[in-house]
Parts: structure tokens; C-alpha cells; sequence
């Protein structure tokens, strides 16, 4: 099966493109968020390919006055993995690693958009992220990461809303690798494990330079996927942290974040503290994930097209669909000697069974009632 990416040079195995080795959990994705730096209007957008189910979709979210809309899509891939359209949503590489459009065209929810994503500093490579429940492969997957800054405009619920790249900032991500999508496994694992995941993602913008943080622990803990960079832009070079860590104080009959604090332990010594102020939350079941409806990878038909909206105010729950989150932050940086910056990001929050320091011991169960 030729496709069109077998025209150019990057080819991994002896296959054609179409075909991605053999997990039939491999994917190809994009993700994308961009928001001003007092969070007044928040938007984001992902595209995933789905190789061996043969399945493309994607969706673009907008929050502003306090309300979050959802717009997603479906279809078959027919095995043609350049033709990054889905329904209305399509996302096109304007400048490979510098530059990348979002555009949604016209249709009957009421969402338009036209944005195109700009670099702010080099796309910087997270370490792999390798996790087996027993013999099976739960995630194999690589990422990069790039902060940037937003232009165009986008329409919701009949706001016409101009983006310029002086108000909108954001990060867009890339990863590709093996982990669930589509319909769950008709034989899952003997003996039966329960799930347990602990993630935190801090990609975080200032005035003069950006930060990353993430952290993956299992249940007592220990970290076994984390990293902390801070980088300059227009080209700087990263610096790696030493070590990293977060302390996180949770709202109480929940498993959110109330505030959170970053330490950055740097190569040469002396430590970076980053303050985190969540100010309100965006569900990432709008981009498909864990939403019951439109899960990644789910088989809608040849194409299918879906919305939804609420008030954030709205949503009481913390359990699933509405565990997965983003919450946009306001951030206070006080750097080793003294200097202080004040920036704006997210701390993305996956927290799903037991976690020792955190206190949670079940699937579920919530902080403390204070």
C-alpha cells in the first residue's frame, strides 16, 4: 500500500509508510494550547493517527467566559497518513519544528478558527516513556515539546475573537508511540492489575524564557519518568536540571490541584522555585481523552462530526471524565539568586490510583475535607 509519505526520505522499517510495525496500539499525534496571560480565553486542538485500526481524529476546544466548547472529529485514515484533515479540523506544518496552522472550517456548532502556532524556543525532547503492566506494553512513546507564541482569529457561539502573538502564548507537543487507544483489549491482563497513574505536566511561559516540568510515579512514589528544563529563546540552548521535584496541596474532597510548587536543582547549584496558582480548570475530555463518546481512536464511521459545551462552574466532579485536566496557572519564578519572574501555564493532572505521598490509597478516594 503507497501512500504519499513514501515520496519522501523517512522511512523507518522496510514497510511502506502505511504500515507501523506491529502493535496495533501504535499512534501519531499533535496537540496544541494557546492562551492570554490572564486566561480570559483558553483554546486547544489535537490530531491523532491510528495506523493499525485505520482511524484518524481530532478536536479543537475553546474556554472563554467561563465556558468550555468542544468540537470533534472523526474518520476513516483509509492508511493516507499526510492528509492531516479531519472533518473541519485539519493541522498543517507550515515550517517543520517552527511553525504549525490550525484551521476549522465552517460548520453547524458554531466554531471557526484560523491560528497559526510560532516557535518561541527550540522543540526540546523528552525522555522516552517506557511503562509495562507485567509482560504487556502499556506506553512506549516519544515527545517533544515547544512553547510558543499564537496569530489569527477564532469564532465561538458568534464571538469573533482576534489572536495576536503579543497577547497569545501556549505549547504544542508531538509524540508518537505505542499506548491504549480504540476499543479496550477482549482479554486483559492475568492476574487482573489495577490502574495506577500519577502524572503531572508543567510547560510553562515567561517573558524571557520557558519551563518544562513533568513527573510519571507509581504508587510509593518513586519516579519513573521525570525532567525539569528551563530555557531562553530565539534559539538558546536548554539547561537540564540536576534533579526536580514537585510538592502539590490538593483541593480537599478532590484529586486537583489547589497550588503546586516546582524545584528546579540546577547543574552548576542553587535551586529555581516556580509557585503555582491554578485559577481554573480545562477538561481534557474535550480533546478526546477518556471522553466516553470520542476516546481516542474510537470507530465513529466514515466520518463523524461532535459537540459539546458547559460552564466549568458546572462540573462538581473530579472522577472520570472529568479527572484528566489542565488547569491554567499563573506562575512565580524565583530563580537562585533572588531574581523573580511572573509567567502563565498549565499543570496538567492525571491521577488515578494509589500514590503514597499524596495520601491516596484506592482507586479514587479524595484529599481530606480540610
Amino acid at each position: 500500500m503507497l501512500t504519499k509519505a513514501d515520496d519522501y526520505p523517512i522511512h523507518q522499517t522496510p514497510e511502506p509508510i502505511a504500515f507501523s510495525g506491529t502493535d496495533r496500539n501504535f499512534y501519531d499525534r499533535y496537540f496544541f494550547n494557546g492562551y492570554t496571560r490572564n486566561g480570559d480565553v483558553f483554546f486547544a486542538a489535537a490530531l491523532g493517527v491510528y495506523p493499525h485500526i485505520n482511524i484518524m481524529d481530532a478536536s479543537f476546544c475553546v474556554v472563554v467566559k467561563g465556558v468550555q466548547y468542544n468540537l470533534h472529529a472523526s474518520r476513516h485514515l483509509n492508511m493516507e497518513r499526510l492528509d492531516t484533515q479531519v472533518g473541519p479540523i485539519a493541522v498543517d506544518v507550515v515550517e517543520p519544528l517552527k511553525s504549525l496552522r490550525i484551521r476549522v472550517a465552517d460548520n453547524e456548532h458554531g466554531i471557526k478558527a484560523d491560528v497559526t502556532f510560532h516557535a518561541r524556543a527550540i522543540p526540546l525532547k523528552e525522555p522516552r516513556f517506557t511503562r509495562r503492566n507485567g509482560p504487556r506494553t502499556m506506553m512506549d512513546v516519544t515527545r517533544l515539546t515547544q512553547n510558543g507564541t499564537y496569530e489569527g482569529w477564532i469564532e465561538v457561539a458568534g464571538e469573533r475573537i482576534e489572536v495576536t502573538r503579543d497577547a497569545y502564548v501556549g505549547t504544542r507537543d508531538r509524540s508518537w508511540g505505542v499506548r491504549p487507544i480504540g476499543a479496550a483489549d477482549a482479554q486483559p491482563m492475568v492476574p487482573p492489575m489495577d490502574f495506577q497513574f500519577y502524572w503531572l505536566w508543567a510547560p510553562l511561559n515567561f517573558d524571557d524564557r520557558i519551563t518544562l516540568f513533568h513527573v510519571n510515579d507509581d504508587e510509593h512514589g518513586e519516579s519513573w519518568n521525570i525532567n525539569a528544563v528551563m530555557c531562553g529563546l530565539d534559539g538558546a540552548e536548554p539547561e537540564e536540571m540536576a534533579k526536580c521535584r514537585a510538592e502539590v496541596q490538593y483541593v480537599p474532597g478532590s484529586r486537583h490541584a489547589r497550588s503546586a510548587t516546582l524545584f528546579f536543582e540546577h547543574r552548576k547549584g542553587g535551586t529555581t522555585r516556580i509557585e503555582l496558582t491554578p485559577k481554573w480548570n480545562f477538561y481534557m475530555l474535550g480533546l478526546g481523552y477518556g471522553n466516553p463518546e470520542w476516546g481516542h481512536g474510537a470507530y465513529k464511521g466514515p466520518l463523524a462530526v461532535g459537540f459539546e459545551s458547559f460552564r466549568l462552574d458546572d462540573i462538581k466532579s473530579y472522577v472520570p471524565p472529568h479527572l484528566h485536566i489542565q488547569a491554567f496557572v499563573t506562575a512565580k519564578m524565583t530563580l537562585p539568586d533572588g531574581q523573580t519572574r511572573e509567567g502563565a501555564g498549565i499543570l496538567e493532572q492525571l491521577i488515578a490510583g494509589p500514590h503514597a505521598p499524596s495520601g491516596f490509597k484506592g482507586a479514587m478516594d479524595p484529599a481530606p475535607q480540610a
